[in-house]
């Protein structure tokens, strides 16, 4: 009877733990298609919620994203914790739902008329990189979110001073003066990581001074393009945004650079008008990545294993390899939020984030995150054509640019579209100096939003009102003026 007992318990425990199985492969199976619908509709939402002139159609739109991203993020943390069984997994969901709902309520108070749209984006943005990164390395996660949290306290400050400190513009050489001491500063206490020596280590930490400096260089580029575009000026700025440059081909942070110089060339030609700056740009790079190929060996590398990585796959070309495989193993749909192997990328949590997702989450649902990026880009610079100040008008374009060139550079090198380049994926990759940049590069966007919004109101309700008040008032202005000015003449 013992036997037997012993027997009928094991089957028993053999059927639980069949039956657990089954429900992990049906929930897994499910979740990827559910997550790549709901991920569809939101990204649908990004273009379509500005048809029309509907007010409360379009705020039922954005509450509804937020309904579609917390629901997204639900339904992966369950998949991964039951992937793991680890509580620790439940901690992760509880710490980032307290962080998304934090930073969202707080935002709508601070940035009084935000745009929702590019807050509803970059929670999204941030919500994909907690996960993923979640799936690939929990410690990297906790680093992540603590990263993202100390920033966005900070970033509550940023429509405060952009309103109280209207003389930014004021300061161009103290900007190009600080962020090329900034970039040199590697070149003193400066460390090497994967080939490349632009980190700097304190206490511990690591940074990268470019991440910081590009907005600083776009300050620079717009406060002095703002005043003047006469040639003599622009070989000034010119020589100074090279010397940028320069130092960050030294440093082998070759993504960087060529983030600076696009930044530069775009925000020149918008200021002068003048295409023949276009035309020595792209001769001058031309020039530059020839002479970049013969000297610099990491630039043969990464050349080498563009072109051709399947014959140098055990070397050069290992990561590109590696890259594609995920792409076309993932196919359409993905195989499911941990059913993949992106641990065998290299830097998949950041460089390579894009083939993990595209492997475990599916091509369609990364084209949806492509969109959402290309989304961001459009608002960005839908903002910098309603600034009326030339500073503003220009500094949110050249962070538009570099905000979507870096997307370009990440995608494209992982993609074999063009040679990797080392850049990571805005808000979605793990960096902390990455996340840091870029969510102070939104909070400045959302503080020319305000700051614009304030100017000129956007067609609300409440806006139409307070316009005809002001048009009210200025024309009994005007005919008070009118009147005096009559009754002088008279």
């Amino acid at each position: 009877m013992d036997k037997r007992e012993a027997a009928r318990k094991l089957m028993e425990a053999f059927g639980n733990l069949n039956a657990v199985a089954v429900f992990h492969s049906i929930v897994v199976g499910l979740s990827k298609y559910i997550i790549i619908i709901l991920f569809a509709i939101y990204t649908w939402h990004c273009f379509t919620v500005f048809i029309g002139k509907n007010m409360e159609r379009k705020e039922e739109i954005y509450k509804r994203q937020k309904r579609i991203m917390f629901t997204i993020h639900f339904i992966c943390s369950l998949v991964l914790f039951l992937n793991s069984l680890s509580m620790q997994i439940v901690g992760f969901y509880v710490a980032q739902v307290v962080f998304l709902v934090v930073v969202d309520k707080s935002y709508s108070y601070v940035y009084k008329n935000l745009s929702k749209l590019v807050m509803n984006n970059m929670l999204m943005l941030l919500t994909i990189g907690f996960l993923m990164i979640e799936r690939l390395n929990p410690e990297y996660a906790v680093r992540q979110m603590f990263f993202a949290a100390i920033i966005s306290f900070i970033g509550l400050f940023i429509p405060w001073i952009i309103e109280k400190f209207p003389y930014f513009d004021r300061f161009g050489w103290v900007y190009a003066v600080l962020g090329m001491m900034l970039l040199a500063l590697v070149f003193v206490i400066g460390v090497e990581i994967n080939g490349s020596k632009n980190w700097i280590s304190v206490g511990g930490f690591a940074m990268q001074p470019s991440e910081f400096v590009k907005i600083i260089f776009v300050f620079f580029v717009a406060a002095l393009l703002a005043q003047s575009t006469k040639f003599y000026d622009v070989v000034k700025v010119s020589i100074v945004a090279a010397v940028h440059v320069l130092i960050l081909v030294a440093e082998k942070d070759l993504g960087a650079a060529l983030i600076y110089f696009i930044t530069y060339v775009i925000v020149l030609y918008v200021s002068s008008e003048n295409v023949m700056y276009l035309i020595a740009a792209a001769a001058g790079g031309t020039v530059a990545s020839v002479v970049a190929w013969k000297f610099f060996s990491h630039v043969q590398v990464r050349v080498l294993a563009w072109r051709d990585p399947w014959s140098t796959i055990d070397n050069e070309g290992y990561q590109v390899a590696r890259s594609l495989f995920a792409i076309g193993t993932g196919g359409w749909f993905g195989m499911g939020l941990g059913e993949g192997m992106p641990s065998s990328i290299p830097v998949a949590s950041s460089d390579f984030i894009f083939s993990a997702i595209c492997e475990e989450l599916g091509v369609i649902f990364a084209i949806c995150l492509i969109l959402v990026e290309v989304s961001c880009f459009v608002l960005f610079v839908n903002i910098a054509l309603k600034m009326k100040r030339r500073f503003y008008k220009l500094t949110a374009l050249g962070l538009a640019v570099e905000y979507i060139f870096q997307v370009f550079l990440t995608i494209g090198g992982v993609t074999k579209f063009i040679p990797s380049t080392g850049v990571t994926l805005p808000l979605v990759s793990y960096g902390g100096s990455s996340v840091i940049s870029t969510i102070v590069l939104f909070c400045i966007i959302q503080g020319m939003y305000v700051l614009n919004f304030e100017e000129e109101p956007d067609g609300t309700e409440e806006d139409a009102k307070g316009t005809r008040r002001r048009k009210s008032r200025a024309r009994k202005r005007g005919q008070t003026e009118t009147a005096q000015d009559s009754r002088r003449k008279n």
